[in-house]
Order: structure tokens, then sequence, then C-alpha cells
């Protein structure tokens, strides 16, 4: 038993995490696959196997494909913008500028923020804080609250998850522009590059793979929004903002068609998984 123990005692470290990841990642998703199958209602114990139908009623969904469509807009602005944003801001704060320390700790103070609080306050912001803005500049489309329409409560939406989740970006392209050594931008600057040049050739190399992980966090968060939506918006107005996260919590937990959620689950799972892979993939080519 000793000599058992002395071979593979390492293995009982994994013990444990491995028991809680089956418990709670392997076994739930392999039991919502198979719940995705049924027509389980999440009231009772009885089901029917109904096969891929659920899957085949998604194809004439019309609030899934509402939700795939917001899903992919919100997704792709918070890639472009906290890419973007977060370059710009972190190449700002990067330079010799008095404050530095105080801008730095202000543009991260956004990502120790709840989200569901953020969304609560720009809701008030939105409703009654901007409209009274809009009467007192005399400013005809800020008189009434953007949550109202649809167009207005898609862009209030990006902006509050842009706001909050450009934070983490800002930093983790500061950490990468920092780790260039000095002794390339210093030969840089004596053979005459521009500021331009600079960037093109020698910060953004070195900055490729932080925008590969900004990438998979922006990813990740488009694609699996829900609580920020939820208190900002709750999907409305017409389901404008629902995104598929949200969209799987309504038909489980209002419409109590839990095998149909677990439908879009599956689909929402496999698509984050594709494009993950080849995100993955398509960066390896570009590290350096």
């Amino acid at each position: 038993m000793r000599k058992f123990l002395n071979k593979y005692w390492g293995w009982t470290f994994l013990i444990v995490p491995i028991i809680l990841q089956a418990v709670f990642f392997y076994f739930p998703m392999v039991q919502g696959a198979f719940y995705s199958l049924t027509n389980w209602t999440g009231l009772t114990y009885n089901y029917k196997f109904v096969g891929l139908n659920n899957y085949k009623l998604l194809l004439i969904d019309g609030k899934f494909f509402q939700a795939i469509i917001f899903t992919i807009v919100l997704t792709l602005a918070l890639i472009i913008g906290e890419i973007f944003i977060g370059m710009v801001v972190a190449r700002a704060l990067n330079s010799k500028i008095k404050g530095q320390t105080f801008f730095r700790a202000w543009f991260f103070f956004p990502a120790v923020l709840s989200g569901l609080t953020v969304s609560l306050i720009f809701k008030q912001f939105f409703n009654y804080g901007l409209p009274t803005i809009g009467k007192v500049l005399g400013i005809g489309f800020l008189q009434d609250s953007l949550l109202g329409t649809s167009f207005g409560a898609v862009i209030a939406t990006i902006f509050v998850l842009l706001w909050q989740g450009v934070a983490m970006p800002i930093i983790l392209f500061l950490a990468g522009l920092q780790s260039i050594p000095d002794d390339i931008l210093e030969a840089a600057a004596i053979d005459g590059a521009t500021a331009k040049q600079t960037f093109w050739k020698i910060e953004l190399p070195y900055l490729l793979p932080t925008v590969s992980m900004v990438f998979i966090l922006a990813l990740k968060s488009g694609l699996t929004a829900f609580d920020q939506i939820f208190a900002l918006t709750s999907g409305g107005p017409n389901n404008a903002t629902t995104s598929l996260g949200l969209l799987v919590y309504n038909y489980a937990f209002k419409s109590n068609q839990y095998g149909y959620a677990n439908a879009i689950a599956i689909i929402l799972f496999l698509i984050i998984g594709v494009v993950s892979v080849l995100q993955i993939k398509l960066s390896k080519k570009f590290e350096i």
C-alpha cells in the first residue's frame, strides 16, 4: 500500500478537482443534451422522448433567429470595441502623462463593479437622467428613453456592456505595451521611425497574443451575455435585445419548456466551441 501511495500520490491531488468537474460540468452537460431530446417541462419527472423535434422547431422559431442576430451584433460590437478602444486608451496611458496612476485606476474601475449593479444604474440614467438632459438642452431625440425603442435599446445595451467590458482589455494591452523591450523602441526612434510605423511594425506584432486573449474574452462576453441585459432591458422591447442566453432563460423559466431551452443551450455551446477552435488556430499563425 505504501509503495502504491509513493508511486501515485500525485494523483490524489487530482481526485477532488476531477470529481467536481465531472459532477458540476460534464454530468449536467450530458444531462442537458439528453433533455434537449425530450419535451420535459421542468415541473414534473414525466417527459416524453421527442428525438430531434426540438431542433426542428428551432428552424421555424422567429425568436431564436432574432436572438442569434442580436447576439452576433452584440458580440461583434464588443470584439471590435474592446480591441480598438482598449488599444487606443492603453497607448495613451503608456505615454508619459501627469496623473498616469490615477487614470489607470480610473479606467480599470468598471471591471470591479457588478454587472447587475452597472445595468441597474444605467437603466435609471437612460429612463430618467438622459431624457432630462435632452429636455434641458432642447435635444429632441434624447427626450425619450433609449430603452423605449428597439434601435435605442440595442445601442444602449452595447454601450453598457462595452463600458464595463473594455476595462480589462485596457490593462491587458497596457501590460503588453510595457513588455516591449526599450532597446527595440529606442532603435526604431534612432532610425527615424514615425509613431505610425512604430505601432504597425513593433507594437502591434508584440500585442497580437494580447489581441487574441481580448478576442476570446469579448467573444465569451457577447455569446453568453445575460445578467446585464436582463437587468437593463429584460430582452425588450419586442425581443430586440434578447440574447441566446436570455432566450434560454425565458423558455426554461417563463414558458416551462426545459427540453426546448436545452436544445438552444446546446446550439449555443456548439457555436462557442467552433468559433473558439477556429480563433485559436488562426491566432497561432500570427503569434511571434
